[in-house]
């Protein structure tokens, strides 16, 4: 029994499994006409041309088009059943498994981010619509293709078993010997495409500072490693497919020599002589195809293991009870967090309380955990022990699709995803125009939008087009505040913002109290603590200091230089 519970891999099989029997029912009588031609040749030289009947040969090719017209039809069934197969797969797991790859992007900060399982998926499929698969279902055939041959003649029988020996030995031999080098290529061109991946993402960096030869040189290193591995294995497979088919012909005509020793001695008729030949090559014939397939099969066997340790690793999300609309009101209780992939606290024991509406500002050296409360707070990163509560409820306790709209977040990295400026800022959901226009403005990036050749149906690209770092982070604040979202967390706001945008931030602020949002806002700036009604001070990941920010910035100018120093509010 396995250790772990049944994944959706293996529900989404099971529900398929009525399709696979149905395959395997074909396969029954695919492989059962499979015999027409031998039986067909038998009767051909020993009624056909031994009675010199041409009205006997002309039914005997009408019966054998018949069924072997009947064979194509069922073979054709039994790869649409596989397609249909394939497809279902697609549809049961297609969303459960991108859900996955982004909660694996969202645990690991993005460092981990990759499409590896939706690839995974693909070429599942594709080895499941294959001719390839069909050679398993054919293989348990070859015992009884074998005692057909016993029927026909004993030797025939026994050259068949020493036959199918040698080449299930050499299947054997293909599996102990291309398994290593192509798991180990798979795993570094995986690295490799995460690699040449990161480095398209920082192309400015690359090519400013003159590091693209290096990084070159790094990658080829890399994908030469991947070509000789694959190499490895190609050449192995291909060694032992050549003898593989070699053998099948070698042995194919020994056993037609053998039907003429034994129709020579007066044993078999020369029809079971041709028979013979043809059922032998037909019994060896899935063999070959396995030992041909079987690197595919290997490939197809890794996907599926990777796709099931993912949805054991990140389990499907349960489904919770919808709360009222969000206040804003936050309780944080004895919370301590660290990275969903570590077990060290980054921060630790925290105990505050913010009521609606109220603006807090979050300062403290760098590595104090800011960030980290950001994630906390809006229930990101799961905490090691202790609570965040909106609204009396823990975070993890909300829907997220519905927390979404109320919600409202500016990174310190700002990301903005392909499609036009008014899809971002609307979140790419059902674009609102008058609060699109509203969030942009607020954000003091409407009368930029306005200046662009197509406004706000301008595309931009993922790296957020041909904008400043400074346009970039206004539109994502404007998605930050579209709609009227209840908790707004900013972390370090105003790092990519002249005077002018640091004054339309706190207008945007200054709004946002209105509206009665929950704000917490991460800075080094003093500029926008005259915008916050308190402060919070974080040092070495613990609550140094909260509450009222005029009692906290008097604290602080009277503390020692050091603890002033830790607060590192710039200037």
């Amino acid at each position: 029994m396995s250790d772990h519970p049944r994944t959706e891999l293996e529900d989404a099989l099971a529900l398929c499994k009525g399709s696979f029997l149905s395959v395997g029912f074909f396969s029954f009588f695919v492989n059962l006409l499979m015999l027409v031609p031998s039986f067909y040749m038998l009767q051909v030289y020993d009624r056909a041309v031994g009675s010199a009947s041409l009205s006997t040969l002309l039914m005997l090719t009408l019966i054998m088009l018949l069924l072997m017209t009947t064979m194509g039809g069922l073979e054709w069934v039994r790869s649409r059943v596989m397609v249909r197969v394939s497809t279902r797969l697609d549809t049961l797991l297609g969303v459960r498994l991108f859900d996955a790859s982004f909660k694996q992007a969202l645990n690991t900060s993005g460092m981990n981010a990759t499409a590896q399982p939706l690839s995974d998926l693909g070429g599942l499929r594709q080895f499941l619509t294959g001719n390839g698969l069909f050679a398993f279902f054919d293989v348990p055939w070859i015992p009884i293709y074998l005692a057909v041959m016993f029927m026909f003649h004993p030797w025939y029988g026994w050259m068949g078993v020493l036959s199918a020996l040698v080449l299930g030995a050499l299947a054997l031999v293909n599996e102990k010997l291309t398994r290593a080098p192509l798991q180990a290529a798979n795993r570094e061109q995986m690295a490799a495409t995460a690699f040449t991946h990161k480095s398209l993402r920082n192309a400015e960096v690359i090519e400013s500072m003159g590091m693209l030869g290096s990084l070159r040189r790094h990658w080829s290193g890399r994908i030469h490693k991947i070509l000789m591995l694959q190499s490895l294995a190609s050449d192995r497979a291909g060694t032992v497919a050549a003898v593989s088919r070699t053998s099948r012909q070698v042995v194919q005509s020994l056993v037609l020599g053998l039907g003429a020793y034994l129709t020579i001695n007066h044993e078999i008729s020369p029809g079971l002589m041709i028979a013979g030949s043809i059922l032998l090559g037909r019994a060896l014939a899935p063999i070959d195809q396995m030992i041909g397939v079987w690197n595919g099969f290997l490939g197809a066997r890794a996907q599926y293991a990777r796709l099931r340790e993912l949805l054991i690793e990140v389990a499907a999300e349960p489904e919770r009870m919808s709360l009222p609309a969000p206040e804003g009101a936050i309780r944080v209780e004895h919370l301590s967090v660290g990275s969903p992939k570590g077990r060290k606290p980054i921060i630790r024991g925290l105990d505050f309380q913010v009521s609606a509406g109220e603006i807090v500002g979050v300062i403290g050296p760098s590595g104090a955990g800011k960030s980290t409360l950001a994630r906390a707070l809006l229930g990101i990163w799961p905490s090691l022990s202790g609570t965040v509560r909106l609204d009396g409820a823990d975070i993890s306790q909300w829907r997220r699709d519905e927390l979404g709209p109320y919600i409202g977040y500016l990174p310190q990295d700002i990301e903005l995803f392909e499609g036009t400026i008014s899809q971002n800022i609307a979140r790419f959901g059902a674009a609102n125009a008058p609060a699109v226009v509203a969030a942009a403005r607020m954000a003091g990036v409407h009368e930029l939008v306005l200046q662009l050749p197509e406004g706000y149906d301008t595309v931009i690209g993922a790296n957020g087009g041909g904008l400043s770092g400074g346009q970039r982070q206004r539109i994502g604040l404007a998605r930050a505040v579209y709609g009227e979202p209840r908790l707004v967390v900013l972390d370090e706001p105003n790092s990519n913002l002249d005077d002018a945008g640091e004054k339309m931030l706190a207008q945007a602020l200054r709004k946002l109290k209105e509206s009665r949002a929950t704000v917490f806002v991460i800075t080094h700036r003093p500029a926008v603590l005259a915008q916050v009604d308190k402060l919070l001070v974080l040092n070495q990941g613990e609550l140094s200091l909260f509450g009222p920010r005029d009692k906290v910035l008097a604290r602080l100018q009277s503390a020692t230089p050091a603890a002033q120093a830790a607060a590192v509010i710039q200037p």
